[in-house]
């Protein structure tokens, strides 16, 4: 299901043999029939998170869109990530980082050029990469521990999409 271990938000496509508006009907009559997931349906878009008591920090959440390819049939696009106030934060401190980066490389290029001292840009470079680093391995962590979950919101999806109602 998730082939490709450098992304962080895993992404997949899924061709369904039924009405995209028949879809969309089961995940709204089965958001009021189970607790295991909590699951929101708004215009063409599901999104199954897990509820609130047994959310960490790295929980995933699975988000669909639905679009009519022919009559009986509906491509489902489905994307797993964090909280987006998670995503949103953890986006903010790799720009960041690559600004403060650009930013230092440019006063380390003034400085060489000027014949002044760069010593400090150097270690600030240095530390800026492993800054980087460390939110890369972090990214890495977080969607290692979120895996099962991912696993358990995939299988809740196929089991809906699958279902005879």
């Amino acid at each position: 299901m998730l082939p490709n271990e450098i992304i962080l938000r895993p992404r997949f496509k899924l061709e369904v043999e039924q009405p995209c508006s028949h879809l969309f009907a089961k995940f709204s009559e089965i958001k009021k029939s189970q607790r295991r997931f909590v699951v929101s349906c708004i215009d063409d878009h599901i999104f199954i998170k897990l509820p609130n008591g047994q959310q960490h920090f790295w929980s995933p959440q699975l988000h669909l869109e639905l679009s009519d390819l022919a009559r009986n049939k509906c491509l489902l696009q489905g994307f797993f990530g964090p909280n987006p106030t998670v995503w949103t934060m953890f986006m903010f401190l790799h720009v960041a980082v690559g600004i403060l980066f650009m930013v230092n490389l440019t006063w380390l290029y003034s400085n060489f050029n000027l014949g002044n001292s760069f010593g400090l840009q150097i270690a600030i470079t240095v530390i800026l990469i492993l800054l980087w680093i460390l939110l890369y391995v972090a990214g890495r962590i977080g969607k290692k521990k979120g895996k099962p979950g991912m696993r358990d919101l995939y299988d809740f999806m196929d089991e809906i999409i699958n279902s005879e109602t």
